[in-house]
């Protein structure tokens, strides 16, 4: 279908994109694509090209697209009350009654949920409570939040410095003075080969020691990390890692945040990353699954211990100074409603290990034995394929050869949507839950074509 391209003088003369290369952009030099329709896997663009999105948009549509009973949840909603604010005790039908399904699912040592807009904001949320946690407790100076890099926590002020990557932080002042980092536990990219996943998670323990000896343990207030590592590359953690972390955060009393906003609500195959992994932590951050991005909301959930310092803080100091005029807007909060409740009538957490297992494996069989392929990896509906120039020795492409991107390009041109992680030349794939084994050999399929045609 031909276009007289006023959609795209527009978008380039009018639209300011996120994450883009905006000098490219204005001259033409990427596309402008329209989406315009969607159905379970697949979206439509204004030419008709239906295209595999196996990212879920960004790790997010996982109740796949097309879902009526969301739309219909979001259209009653809105015919009968489409705004209130939460201020001051209000509150809606829809956001009381997500909150206690979220709750339901939420680790049992966890009290309260904080409904924000995306995950940027609750993570900004969860930083100021544990700032305002630590002066309630006369700990002034105990401020300090620990990430790791290659994390991604946002790209806020705050946020864009719990980031641990280049591109967040290059010319925009960041990283925040409060915000420091530790060794990211990517055993892929480990200096030593020799090192067992066991000998990397001490490394990493140790790593983290040192920093909290540097800075001072009374200094720092909380560590921040996802259970798995999404945009840094879609890395599970080493073996053994999350309990040892906690070991070094309990002995030091710094809280645990567990950023959920890939992982939560059945994105590893448990319903919560958390529980997947045996963390305990005393904030989770929740976003992309908690509506499936069929409308925009997140969650800040604290947990008992906290909670019952921050009732003690405005027994003494009064109200809590915090809030966002859309905090638990209706009109997402019954998207939430629906989407959850989805989740469970459709099986798709299960769905996610069952299906997830088999994509991974058609991987490996189809390119583990690539040249070029170094790694694939991944864990309930997420998988990731790192690119190297040899495999022995583990030797990576230089950087502005682009080597995933282009791998990302030659994919979609067959019709299927991977994404090129950044720092590093890896192909991420975050699938709708609903995916089915058909689809997954499709995603398969075009990968391996991609991959050949790119690197032979």
């Amino acid at each position: 279908m031909l276009h007289n391209d006023q959609m795209s003088e527009w978008d380039r003369e009018n639209f300011f994109h996120p994450s883009t290369h905006l000098a490219k952009h204005r001259r033409g030099e990427t596309p402008t694509r329209v989406i315009t329709g969607a159905k379970g896997v697949y979206i439509e663009d204004r030419d008709g090209k239906k295209l595999l999105d196996a990212f879920a948009g960004l790790y997010c549509v996982n109740v796949g697209y097309g879902r009526t009973e969301i739309a219909d949840a979001i259209a009653a909603q809105a015919h009968e009350l489409a705004y209130y604010h939460a201020y001051v005790g209000h509150g809606t039908e829809a956001s009381i009654t997500l909150a206690k399904m979220v709750m339901d699912r939420a680790p049992k040592t966890m009290s309260k949920v904080y409904f924000g807009l995306g995950g940027s904001d609750a993570n900004e949320t969860i930083v100021k409570l544990i700032w305002y946690y630590n002066n309630i407790l006369g700990r002034p100076k105990k401020k300090k939040i620990i990430s790791r890099w290659r994390g991604y926590h946002g790209s806020g002020l705050v946020t864009g410095s719990l980031t641990g990557l280049e591109l967040f932080h290059k010319k925009f002042d960041l990283p925040l003075d409060q915000v420091i980092h530790t060794e990211a536990p990517y055993y892929f990219r480990r200096d030593d080969l020799d090192m067992t996943e066991t000998d990397f998670t001490a490394h990493c323990v140790q790593k983290l020691e040192e920093l909290i000896a540097r800075e001072g343990p009374d200094t720092i207030a909380a560590f921040i990390g996802e259970p798995v590592l999404g945009t840094g590359g879609i890395v599970p953690p080493p073996e053994g890692y999350w309990p040892a972390i906690q070991k070094v955060l309990q002995k030091h009393d710094i809280l645990l945040v567990a950023d959920e906003v890939v992982t939560g609500f059945g994105r590893t195959g448990a319903m919560m990353g958390s529980t997947h992994y045996g963390m305990e932590p005393d904030f989770i951050t929740i976003a992309k699954g908690l509506t499936s991005a069929y409308a925009p909301l997140s969650g800040s959930i604290v947990s008992e211990k906290v909670w019952k310092v921050l009732e003690d803080g405005t027994d003494e100091f009064g109200p809590l100074g915090h809030g966002w005029t859309y905090s638990a807007h209706p009109i997402g909060a019954a998207a939430g409603v629906a989407n959850l409740k989805l989740i469970d009538d459709l099986n798709l957490v299960e769905n996610n290990t069952v299906t997830g297992d088999y994509l991974r494996a058609g991987l490996r069989e189809r390119l583990g034995d690539h040249p070029n392929v170094g790694d694939i990896r991944g864990v309930g509906m997420l998988a990731a394929i790192e690119f190297v120039e040899q495999k022995n020795g583990r030797k990576f492409f230089d950087a502005s050869a682009g080597i995933g991107g282009q791998v990302a390009t030659a994919l979609v041109a067959k019709g299927v949507i991977g994404r090129a992680m950044p720092q590093g030349d890896i192909l991420g794939f975050a699938p709708p839950f609903c995916l089915t084994q058909q689809e997954a050999d499709i995603v398969i399929a075009k990968t391996e074509e991609a991959v050949r045609e790119t690197l032979g």
